[in-house]
Order: C-alpha cells, then sequence, then structure tokens
C-alpha cells in the first residue's frame, strides 16, 4: 500500500479533512481572485465601460474551466477510485487519457473561438460600446486557454494524488503573480484591457511550471510516459460521464452570467449591466469558496467509495457540510455589512449604480446559505458515480428553475426582482434536496 493509501485509510477523518479543506479554499479562492483583480484594476484603470467588457467575456474562463472541470474531476475521480483499489498501472493510464483528451478537446475549441471571435463576442451581449473591450480580452485567454485548462487539470490530480500543499503553491503563484503584472501592464506600460488578459495569461504559465515540480518527487503516482497509456474507449467515455456534472455546474455559469447580461440589460439598462458587473466578480470570488470545499472532500470521498470505507465517506460528507453551511453565513454577513467597501473596491461613483448594487447585495446573497448545501450534494454523488443524482441537483439550480425566474421575476415585479433569481433556485433546489433525502432515508426504515 502507498503512503497516499495509507494516509486515505488511517488518518482521523477531521484531520484528513482539514488537511486537504485548507490548502483547497485557499486555492480555489487565489484563482477566482485572478479573475476578480482584473476587474478592479480594469475598473480603477480603464473605466466602468472596460469593466462591462471585461465582464461581458468572462464566460469565456466558465467555458474554459467547464472543460477543465469535466476532465479533471471525472479523470481525477477515476484515479482515486483504482487507487483505493491499489490498481496503480490502471490508475496512471487514466492520467494520460485525461491529458490527451484535454489537449485535444481544448485545442479544437480555441480554434474555433479565435476564428468567430467577434460573433461570441456578441453572443455573450456584446454591446456596440463595449465590444472593442471585449475583443481585445477575449483574444488574449483564447490564445493561452489550453496553458489555463492544463493548469487546473494538473492541479485536480496533483490534489487526488496526495499533494494538496503544491496544488496551492502553484494557485498561488499564479494569483500574486497575476496581481503584479496586472499594475505593470495597466497603470506602468498602459496595455488595457490586453494587459489584464495578457497578466491572467503570464502568470498562469508560471503556475503550470510550479505543478510540474510534483513530477520530480519520488512518491509521485502520475507520470509522463506513454508507455501507460493504452487506448480504452470505455475509460474515456466514464471519465465524461463522471465530470459532467462538474462540466455543467461551470458550463452553467456561463449561461447564467449571459442570462443576467441580458435580463439586466432589458429589464434595467446599463445600470443594472454595470451593477451585475460588480457582483458577479465577488460571485466569481465567493463561489470558489463551495468549490473548495467540494474539492477538499472529493478525493477522500472517491478513494473512501472505491476502497468500500462507508464510514469514512458518511462522515467526511458530514465535515462538508458543516463547512459549507458557516461560510454560506459568514458571506452573508460580509455582503449584508460591508456593502460600501464592497462596491468602493470597484471605484463606482455613480449614485444610481451604488444603490441599485446595494440592493443586489442583499438580496443575491441570501442565496449563498443554500448553495454550499446544494454543490457540497452534487460533488458527492458525482465522486462516488452516482452521475444521475449529481446532474439533476445541477440543472434544477441553474438551468431549469434559474432561467424561467430571469423573466418571469421582472415581469410580475420590477427589474430589482431580477437579483432574486438566484436564492430562489437554490432554494428550490435545496428543498427538493431534503425530500428526497427523507424519502431515501424512510425507504430505507421501512425495508428494515
Amino acid at each position: 500500500m502507498s503512503d497516499t493509501s495509507i494516509k486515505l485509510t488511517q488518518t482521523p477523518i477531521h484531520k484528513l479533512f482539514l488537511s486537504y479543506l485548507f490548502p483547497s479554499l485557499l486555492g480555489m479562492i487565489l484563482m477566482s481572485v485572478n479573475i476578480l483583480v482584473d476587474g478592479i484594476f480594469v475598473s480603477n484603470g480603464v473605466g466602468p465601460l472596460a469593466l462591462a467588457g471585461v465582464n461581458i467575456a468572462v464566460p469565456i474562463f466558465s467555458i474554459l474551466l467547464s472543460i477543465s472541470l469535466w476532465i479533471g474531476m471525472g479523470g481525477a475521480t477515476l484515479y482515486s477510485i483504482e487507487m483505493g483499489k491499489d490498481n496503480i498501472q490502471q490508475a496512471r493510464s487514466i492520467f494520460m487519457q485525461s491529458l490527451l483528451m484535454t489537449v485535444s478537446i481544448v485545442g479544437v475549441l480555441v480554434i474555433i473561438c479565435l476564428w468567430k471571435q467577434k460573433e461570441i463576442a456578441l453572443l455573450f451581449g456584446a454591446s456596440t460600446k463595449v465590444l472593442p473591450y471585449v475583443e481585445d480580452y477575449l483574444h488574449v485567454i483564447l490564445l493561452f486557454g489550453l496553458i489555463y485548462v492544463l493548469e487546473n487539470v494538473l492541479s485536480i490530480f496533483i490534489r487526488n494524488d496526495g499533494n494538496p500543499k503544491l496544488a496551492m503553491i502553484g494557485l498561488i503563484t499564479t494569483s500574486v503573480l497575476n496581481i503584479f503584472l496586472n499594475y505593470i501592464f495597466i497603470f506602468q506600460m498602459n496595455m488595457g484591457v490586453s494587459g489584464a488578459a495578457y497578466a491572467t495569461a503570464l502568470s498562469t504559465v508560471v503556475g503550470l511550471c510550479v505543478l510540474l515540480l510534483h513530477f520530480l518527487r519520488s512518491d509521485s503516482h502520475l507520470r509522463f510516459n506513454l508507455k501507460t497509456f493504452h487506448f480504452n474507449f470505455s475509460n474515456m467515455k466514464e471519465i465524461l460521464k463522471i465530470g459532467s456534472p462538474s462540466f455543467i455546474t461551470e458550463g452553467s455559469t456561463a449561461i447564467v452570467v449571459v442570462g443576467y447580461n441580458i435580463a439586466f440589460s432589458h429589464f434595467v439598462g446599463e445600470i443594472g449591466v454595470t451593477s451585475y458587473a460588480v457582483i458577479n466578480y465577488l460571485h466569481a470570488v465567493f463561489i470558489m469558496l463551495f468549490f473548495g470545499i467540494s474539492a477538499a472532500i472529493q478525493p477522500i470521498v472517491s478513494f473512501s467509495y472505491g476502497a468500500k470505507l462507508t464510514e469514512r465517506l458518511k462522515s467526511v460528507l458530514k465535515l462538508g457540510l458543516l463547512a459549507g453551511i458557516i461560510a454560506g453565513i459568514l458571506i452573508i454577513l460580509v455582503g449584508w455589512l460591508l456593502d460600501d467597501q464592497l462596491i468602493q473596491a470597484f471605484s463606482v461613483h455613480d449614485s444610481a449604480i451604488i444603490e441599485f448594487t446595494k440592493q443586489g447585495i442583499h438580496l443575491f446573497f441570501i442565496g449563498y446559505l443554500f448553495l454550499s448545501y446544494n454543490l457540497l450534494y452534487a460533488e458527492f454523488y458525482q465522486s462516488i458515480k452516482k452521475i444521475r443524482l449529481s446532474m439533476i441537483i445541477i440543472l434544477m439550480r441553474s438551468l431549469i428553475l434559474f432561467l424561467p425566474l430571469l423573466y418571469l421575476l421582472p415581469a410580475a415585479f420590477t427589474g430589482k426582482a431580477l437579483w432574486l433569481a438566484f436564492p430562489i433556485a437554490e432554494g428550490l433546489t435545496a428543498i427538493g434536496i431534503l425530500l428526497y433525502q427523507f424519502k431515501n432515508n424512510r425507504s430505507k426504515t421501512v425495508h428494515e
């Protein structure tokens, strides 16, 4: 049995969870800081129209991240299950298959997006005024799209290979360098939104180099070795199947952002679009807290599932839910108590935008109370290969309930009601999970 297997099998579950939680949380937060820093620097160094332009281009991050999570989480979950069964060679083959799939899928996507760049900018909701900013940012991000995805995929696998600290260090390096380069490119070199994009891209390259240090470790099970790769259509299909909830979770984020931009543009106008840009940047950071908690339980849950350690599997879910609820409450308090400070970070001076943004924070942030519960259960079911249940949760919260609310709420009330689409969709999904759990537990009791 390897050192990683011994650690996952014998370490007390509270200690094991915390050893994955803190690096995962910090890594995810710093990943989102890359986007947030772009927004703050662009807003202060270029202007509010540029901020709106970058926000409209942000869904490309969601699309790229969704692919990295699709293959990364699918492959890493299968990798950890095989490691739990002590099938090291099969686990290594899954790693290589995941990398080759990543390069193939993202490579084709980037070429198509670069070819149809303007059309994509318009599809994302760009107006004539902000279109140049969207295109400048989008072009650079697409050029480095494969590097961005590979960094995320490797980070997930390295965490599953028992090295969450290096995964965290890689993301810290990316984030710190991104802040420094943003300042240089925007304020010193006057490169505008292109500077923000290049800062993100170049810092990602350096972060990827840091992650590659894992492969120099003697206890690493991951190998860049084509000899361990055996084409297996069944495995590739399983990777995509297991990772599909992660893909839809992040991919639907792009749809949500585009939907909100279109709805605010139609029902409120530019005030609504700019206010949402501010809140969406904050949301990009806060939601990563919940992704971090989910990412922390995934290696433990998947390994325990493969090793048939049922009690450890249940215990880590309870710890994850507790951490998620605490995070949700803290975020709501931060939003309600520090709304002025959060808005001021983006140098918003228009009183109408400030007031509408404050209303948005007070209503939108309620959704964080339910978001943790939904994402953690979706991650848990995905980690034990109950893909259908995970998919239902993701689709309910992000598309089936949310999209109709974008039209129904402002049509029935006012544009201000758009802020409630997120908390209502999350709340109804959480109620659905509770009802399923109650029905499932009751059914087990009857059969016993």
